[in-house]
């Protein structure tokens, strides 16, 4: 499928600059990812397409559940290990946290998903996109409404429950370091957005 025009990213990209330099990093090593990420985002709306192929920006979700107790991962489909939610940037996302609500939503199937608009991690990681590419992934925290059921997608091969303390194996590199700043935002009720 051919990626659309840059210039249909022009919103997310004024949302994902302007997150990205407000943003008080998680960790020393989310902080080098953001000014990563915030260098590549000078090559303008573009950066925000799959068809960039020095690597563009992504917007991924770890889910909780109402209590907090438990995280929604996926076992994706194509690398075969269990992933927090979320993907490429499309053109109608005006924000980088909407985008990685609909990522969410389209992946758990689970409808009243809410999201913090803060990022709680960004991280960067090789990719097959465009034969080999990098995602530069903002990462949110996502509430799930009480009684919540999960829906597997098209691109996964399953989904569950998990608390953090029993994550599934093989766990993807990077999903662990969302649980610390994602419990800590739960706990700290930050802002959030349907």
């Amino acid at each position: 499928m051919p990626d659309a025009a840059p210039d249909h990213y022009a919103a997310l990209y004024t949302d994902a600059t302007a997150v990205l330099t407000d943003w008080t990093a998680t960790s020393p090593a989310a902080g080098a990812a953001r000014d990563r990420t915030l260098e590549l985002l000078t090559a303008g709306p573009v950066a925000l397409s799959r068809g960039h192929r020095a690597g563009h920006v992504t917007a991924s979700a770890l889910v909780l559940d109402g209590s907090g107790e438990r995280v929604l991962l996926c076992l994706h489909g194509k690398f075969r290990k269990w992933v927090q939610l979320g993907g490429h940037c499309e053109p109608g996302d005006r924000t980088l946290a909407t985008a990685a609500l609909r990522e969410a939503a389209e992946e758990s199937g689970i409808a009243g998903l809410v999201v913090d608009p803060d990022p709680i991690d960004v991280d960067i990681h090789p990719v097959s996109c465009q034969g080999g590419s990098l995602h530069y992934d903002v990462r949110f925290a996502v509430l799930a409404p009480p009684g919540a059921t999960e829906r597997v997608s098209d691109e996964s091969e399953a989904l569950g429950w998990f608390r953090p303390d029993r994550l599934p194996e093989p766990l993807a590199d990077g999903t662990v370091q969302l649980l610390a700043p994602a419990l800590a935002r739960r706990a700290g009720s930050g802002r959030a957005q349907r």
